[in-house]
């Protein structure tokens, strides 16, 4: 009974010493490049120690990570929660929205870190790794809203992939213009042009395709 409320402090000790690391790093790579920042810089950011970095990070390439992996936390949450009769152009729509909203409603502090990460190469294919990961939760769950097969059947992963893609494009552009693009109008024209195929993909595929069945 004396324990827990020991191992709640510490943490949350814990979680803020992540969380004032994670803020540090972030400001000083957007800052000043992703080559030019030291370990040793973001820890005397943060007011800690290069020994307390690594206890909590393996690399600052490691930090970026974790933006990243919130992101593709929060679609997957989102896809799982939306109605059962929502179309999959429309409940994809809102997946995707939610990491865009996320960045576009916090610019001031987003928009510099999703820039270095469209912008460094190393973080790039980070980037890149964690959506093939994303893309595999999505399809899993759209194979699940429509009783699909996710292994024999193509419409989840294609699906999922042109989701991510309108994502990108959309994160691409508002980076490109310096946050002037609104995030919203570009995930709407990125989904005017993918819809038809999501909509009319899923149910030829439930219905399946003369001679494939």
């Amino acid at each position: 009974m004396t324990s827990r409320p020991a191992e709640t402090l510490a943490q949350r000790k814990r979680q803020l010493v992540a969380d004032e690391l994670t803020q540090a790093a972030l400001t000083l790579l957007a800052r000043d490049g992703f080559d030019a920042v030291t370990v040793d810089e973001i820890a005397a950011a943060a007011g800690v120690s290069k020994r307390t970095f690594f206890r909590y990070f393996a690399s600052k390439e490691d930090v970026v990570v974790q933006f990243l992996a919130g992101m593709g936390t929060a679609m997957g949450e989102e896809l799982a929660g939306r109605p059962a009769a929502e179309s999959p152009s429309a409940a994809l729509r809102a997946t995707v929205w939610r990491s865009i909203d996320a960045c576009a409603g916090h610019a001031e502090r987003a928009l510099p870190v999703v820039q270095l990460i469209l912008r460094t190469p190393a973080l790039l294919g980070r980037f890149l790794e964690r959506q093939a990961q994303w893309r595999e939760v999505l399809a899993q769950e759209v194979a699940r809203r429509l009783r699909l097969d996710p292994v024999t059947d193509l419409y989840p992963q294609l699906a999922a992939g042109m989701a991510l893609t309108a994502f990108h494009a959309v994160l691409q552009r508002w980076c490109d213009s310096d946050g002037a693009e609104d995030p919203a109008a570009l995930t709407d024209q990125a989904f005017a042009v993918i819809a038809p195929a999501l909509d009319a993909g899923a149910g030829a595929d439930q219905a399946g395709l003369p001679g494939h069945r």
